[in-house]
């Protein structure tokens, strides 16, 4: 029986530190709900060999992250996680947390790559009536994105425009890679990433208000006659509808922590093995919207120019 990745010897005592850098990237990833196949496409991609010399495969890969000694755990004979007092690759929170995730995500089956978005709905819009542009998969069950038609629970959309998912998502990186080789973008990356996390912060501190505000509403409800029933649920459902915006904005914005500072080398390479929620944080930083419009022809295979808008970042940076 061979030992476990990660371990020298087969009692798990002792770490093989280079193996164990490795788990701990791998488990990041799948944290990030990084699908297995993805993951062990990056394994093998940078020449990470399992202890047999022979490649990744992604239900090995899950058969690793699911064994509880990479956290200093073993399990019992009524399955409970007990502390084994070995080392630990990983904390067992994250070992939970990466359980945790086993029912949503077979590492045999690729229905979970078919269903990974990269474009939220905070950063693409139609082109036509400037609706929310979202993930939608099409009657056959391919990835895609719409602009949702008007109902009496989301008034607005006019449901006229739907791309692709593949071609669409393509066409985004090409032109976001693109802008950050040029050289006084790269540059500017690490200052840029500071500012999007402060307006990270700032929409937070403006939910905690509006929630004190609500709370704040309840009360004054509670304790006087002055104030009407539908005036209240006004109110309190255009705080909800503020809290759920700026939280969604906030954390679209949290993401351009994952971005990496400094030259990035190979930024294809890079981009192809990055988690998702790093790619996000790159679309969060490069970009202030993405406009979708309909395309010229029927069952076209291509994104024309005159389709997709963008609307770049301008960062608020310092005069040199």
């Amino acid at each position: 029986m061979p030992r476990l990745y990660g371990f020298e010897d087969m009692a798990h005592r002792r770490v093989r530190e280079p193996e164990a850098a490795v788990v701990r990237q791998a488990a990041s990833r799948r944290l990030e709900q990084q699908s297995y196949p993805a993951i062990t496409d990056w394994m093998n991609a940078e020449g990470h060999l399992t202890t047999r010399g022979g490649k990744w495969r992604p239900a090995t890969l899950a058969g690793l992250l699911d064994n509880p000694a990479i956290a200093g755990l073993t399990e019992d004979e009524d399955g409970n996680l007990v502390d084994t007092g070995g080392p630990r690759i990983i904390s067992p929170e994250e070992f939970k947390a990466i359980r945790a995730l086993r029912p949503s995500n077979n590492p045999d089956a690729s229905r979970a790559d078919q269903r990974e978005y990269l474009m939220p709905a905070t950063l693409s819009v139609c082109g036509l009536c400037a609706g929310p542009f979202t993930a939608s998969p099409s009657n056959s069950g391919n990835r895609g994105y719409r602009c949702s038609p008007s109902t009496a629970q989301h008034p607005g959309g006019c449901g006229k425009v739907r791309i692709n998912a593949d071609l669409f998502e393509t066409y985004v990186a090409e032109h976001v890679l693109a802008e950050l080789a040029k050289p006084e973008v790269s540059a500017l990356i690490g200052q840029a990433r500071e500012e999007i996390l402060a307006k990270a912060a700032e929409l937070r501190r403006q939910v905690e208000n509006d929630k004190a505000r609500q709370k704040e509403l309840g009360t004054s409800y509670a304790a006087s006659a002055d104030l009407s029933l539908s005036a209240f649920k006004a109110a309190d459902q255009e705080l909800t509808k503020r809290i759920r915006e700026k939280a969604a904005q906030a954390r679209f914005f949290e993401q351009v922590e994952n971005v990496p500072v400094g030259d990035i080398p190979d930024l294809i390479r890079w981009w192809k093995h990055a988690p998702l929620a790093s790619k996000r944080g790159l679309l969060a930083l490069m970009l202030e919207q993405v406009a979708v419009y309909p395309a010229a022809s029927r069952g076209s295979r291509t994104v024309d120019a005159d389709r997709v808008s963008f609307t770049w970042r301008k960062w608020n940076l310092p005069a040199k």
